[in-house]
């Protein structure tokens, strides 16, 4: 009786490891495309680049933000930066669609309640150094402003309609559908003083998780 294998037999574990390669490629496959997806529709991973939020996020923090998420006045939020087509920032929720907002002796009045600034208390001692381009302020320092007066300015000029800037000279409140933003570090903070307010389907998500460095995660 012949001893010798078949050909079957001699291919099996030839054919079992192509199988299990083929396998795990396309496991891999799937899980790259749920990665991307959820990073495309859930969820934005975002780096901090820049000290505008400091000292909330410091240049190269890593954070989560989710698509998703209500927006509401308090919340750190990643934007498609108006003035910058590509780039992104990340800033704070000052006031929502509709709502007033005047800016004085370093307060913020909402509907004219002021607003509880908690998150300023980090930096509100801090005091810049020139490093950022400006000298002897305070991070938490912010200019008086109102809707009606940045209605006025060039910049606004630049960015709206006569319509529209006759509509915040006249309610003080912040264009429908927009939200007014704000870097913790006012004193450098380009934000919605300058670039206006941001429209919904430019707010990339709202910042729930930093990871990174790993010494400073937390959640929001």
């Amino acid at each position: 009786m012949s001893k010798n294998k078949t050909p079957s037999s001699v291919n099996s574990p030839v054919r079992d490891g192509f199988i299990w390669i083929l396998q795990t490629a396309l496991m891999l496959v799937v899980l790259w495309g749920i990665m991307w997806l959820l990073n495309r529709y859930v969820i934005d991973n975002t780096l901090v680049q820049g000290t505008s939020m400091q000292p909330t996020f410091e240049d190269q923090d890593r954070a989560i933000a989710w698509r998703h998420s209500k927006i509401k006045t308090g919340d750190v939020v990643v934007i498609d930066a108006p003035d910058q087509p590509g780039s992104f920032y990340i800033k704070r929720v000052i006031a929502t669609p509709k709502q007033k907002i005047v800016a004085k002796n370093n307060q913020i009045y909402i509907n004219g309640k002021k607003l509880n600034q908690k998150f300023l208390q980090p930096g509100s001692k801090l005091v810049d150094d020139g490093s950022n381009g400006v000298y002897g302020t305070n991070y938490t320092d912010t200019n008086d402003f109102s809707i009606k007066s940045l209605a006025k300015t060039s910049n606004y000029r630049a960015i709206y309609s006569q319509k529209q800037l006759q509509a915040m000279k006249r309610t003080n409140q912040v264009p429908n559908g927009t939200y007014f933003v704000m870097g913790d570090h006012r004193s450098v903070s380009k934000d919605s003083r300058y670039i206006g307010c941001i429209p919904r389907n430019k707010i990339e998500g709202v910042v729930k998780f930093r990871y990174w460095p790993l010494t400073q995660m937390k959640v929001f």
